[in-house]
């Protein structure tokens, strides 16, 4: 989701939830403690240089159980943010600490927001030799036609 995105869905939002993979909400009582803009300049397994942009949002639980951050509140903290950081219209990335800070793509369901489990990948499967999946067909389903008979599909 991107920050846009994101501002829309606040702006008819009457909370702000968020649901993690596991189908668990992070407890309402949350802070957004840092809006941030994560540049990330790196070099693939081959060789060739990347630049990724993020917006960060890290989630922070307080043992203030009365805190409720509401739509606006969150809608005034990123445009402040856009203001004094620059911040443009990027992907948004949250983090949230579980066992360790746990770092997530961002969805919406039409009431909550949904923290997606990121995955890692080779940028450069090519490079690298990773093999292309190939497709795997059985011989019985090439248009129900007999192999090897005088019409069918094997030559």
């Amino acid at each position: 989701m991107k920050l846009s995105e994101i501002k829309q869905k606040l702006a008819t939002a009457e909370n702000v939830t968020f649901k993690l993979p596991n189908g668990e909400f992070v407890p309402e009582h949350f802070h957004v403690t840092e809006v941030g803009l994560i540049t990330k300049n790196f070099i693939d397994c081959g060789g060739t240089v990347r630049k990724e942009t993020v917006v960060n949002f890290q989630l922070w639980n307080a043992n203030d159980f009365e805190h409720r951050l509401k739509p606006q509140k969150l809608t005034n903290i990123i445009q402040l943010s856009e203001k004094i950081l620059g911040i443009e219209d990027h992907e948004i990335e949250v983090e949230y600490q579980s066992e360790t800070i746990g770092k997530y793509d961002l969805d919406f369901d039409g009431t909550n927001f949904l923290l997606l489990n990121k995955k890692t990948a080779c940028l450069a499967e090519d490079a690298c030799g990773i093999p292309t999946e190939k497709q795997k067909i059985k011989i019985g389903d090439q248009n129900d036609q007999p192999c090897c008979s005088p019409d069918g599909n094997c030559c």
